[in-house]
């Protein structure tokens, strides 16, 4: 069993919500990216998404954008994150997800890239556009070498897609909560905990919220009927906000674990 799965059978377990955090990789620099990653292990986050640049990065709003072209811009490559991950694996187990696009592994090739990718230390892959209909040599390629495989799902899925997304995604399913790109919102969509229920019961893996989140009230809200929820562009903005700031670290440790212990809430029943 790998991290990934450790992690969340310890949650189910004991009724804990997984708080996962998305940061790019080598933004601004593979120093900052590892004391960042570190800072947010010590504050409780339960896993971390690890950006891997890509020049056309159509899911993505600004703020991701930005960061992945910050990072190319300072030579960031396949091979330098997988070597970053290699370095976190010197001071934490954090479960660690890589998350790109269809190009870049192809380009490295397919095999390589899986077994590369568990050779360094990564736990599971998100590949935002490669569909589920399109994905078997991928999956086949990851199960050979153990490496975990989540699958995307929209509020415009069908349930034909949604199964078979749940069917292929071994780490869990990152249901997205709003159409369009990647970026902070002020609210959660109204219909949000009925797509959330539809994907769980035609799943059997967990379920993690992403797209638009970036206040505690959020995560509150969404762990009351998600297994999990993701935050990719707010700390992507906290990290550009205090970029080559002394405070940086201390910033992103008050803002994960505020994020953290709003998964820590009562029995109170979920909005339907």
């Amino acid at each position: 069993m790998n991290r990934l799965r450790e992690k969340f059978a310890e949650l189910k377990s004991s009724g804990g919500k997984a708080l996962v955090f998305y940061l790019m990789a080598g933004d601004p620099d593979i120093p900052t990216t590892l004391d960042i990653i570190k800072g947010l292990d010590e504050s409780g986050v339960d896993a971390i998404e690890l950006g891997i640049p890509f020049s056309d990065p159509m899911a993505d709003g600004p703020s991701i954008q930005a960061a992945a072209h910050r990072a190319l811009g300072k030579g960031m490559t396949v091979r330098k994150c997988l070597d970053l991950v290699r370095s976190v694996r010197e001071f934490s187990s954090i479960p660690i997800v890589l998350m790109t696009y269809f190009n870049p592994i192809l380009h490295y090739g397919i095999e390589r890239f899986a077994k590369d990718a568990v050779d360094a230390g990564a736990d599971a892959t998100i590949l935002t556009d490669l569909s589920p209909e399109e994905a078997k040599d991928w999956v086949s390629a990851s199960k050979r070498n153990d490496l975990g495989t989540i699958f995307l799902v929209a509020p415009t899925s069908t349930n034909e897609r949604i199964k078979r997304a749940g069917d292929i995604s071994t780490g869990f399913v990152y249901c997205v909560s709003r159409t369009g790109v990647t970026g902070a919102q002020s609210d959660t969509p109204t219909d949000l905990p009925t797509l959330v229920n539809r994907v769980k019961s035609m799943v059997g893996a967990p379920v993690c919220v992403g797209f638009g989140i970036s206040e505690p009230r959020h995560v509150e809200e969404i762990t009351r009927y998600a297994d999990g929820a993701v935050v990719g562009s707010a700390l992507v903005n906290l990290i550009t906000k205090h970029q080559g700031s002394e405070k940086l670290i201390g910033e992103v440790k008050k803002y994960a674990m505020a994020m953290k212990n709003a998964t820590r809430h009562d029995e109170t029943p979920p909005r339907t």
